[in-house]
């Protein structure tokens, strides 16, 4: 696990990166870190061929590179109610497709704020998860070649929505006017 700091719109962002968990087969990549994820393709039947995710980008959708084989006969479109529903965990396993080689995600299952989509692939192997809470995941890495090999994320805080900020803090002035109000006795 490890910490990083970026700037996002001039604000520094936490961030933390978990994993990768997985095999150590195929060439490491890195989508890098985006304001959330709006999309997720995943191709799949025994083991997760391939990922291709969608970000939001400043509001606006980036589609990051296929990471995977072209092999797998399913294929799954997750489609996040972005910016109202965020992906905050991850969860799956990873075992050798054949024995003595190295691990490959066997299955993947998502979790957002508001639904819980999969498993995708087989639970077989080593189960992993990524429980996250108060934080979402905003960018995704590992490795690929035939097979998505491995994979790990990056994580930041979840935003508070910015209506209901303005309510806490309407609230806020309210009960602080409230209080300093004189009392009908003190007239």
């Amino acid at each position: 696990m490890e910490s990083e700091r970026e700037r996002a719109n001039g604000k520094k962002k936490s961030l933390i990166s978990m994993g990768p968990w997985g095999g150590n087969g195929g060439t490491s990549w890195d989508d890098g870190t985006y304001n959330g994820v709006r999309e997720i393709k995943l191709v799949y039947d025994r083991c997760v061929d391939s990922i291709c995710v969608v970000y939001d980008k400043n509001g606006k959708p980036f589609t990051a590179e296929k990471h995977g084989g072209v092999g797998g006969n399913k294929t799954t479109e997750i489609k996040l109610q972005y910016p109202d529903e965020r992906l905050m965990s991850v969860s799956g396993h990873y075992c050798p497709v054949v024995p003595g080689t190295s691990s490959v995600i066997q299955s993947l299952a998502f979790k957002s704020n508001k639904r819980t989509f999969g498993p995708f692939g087989v639970e077989d192997g080593t189960p992993f998860t990524l429980p996250m809470d108060g934080g979402l995941i905003v960018g995704f890495n590992g490795r690929s070649g035939w097979y998505l090999d491995a994979i790990g994320f990056r994580l930041s805080r979840a935003q508070t929505p910015p209506l209901f900020q303005r309510v806490l803090k309407a609230l806020h002035l309210l009960t602080c006017t409230r209080s300093s109000a004189p009392k009908d006795d003190e007239n």
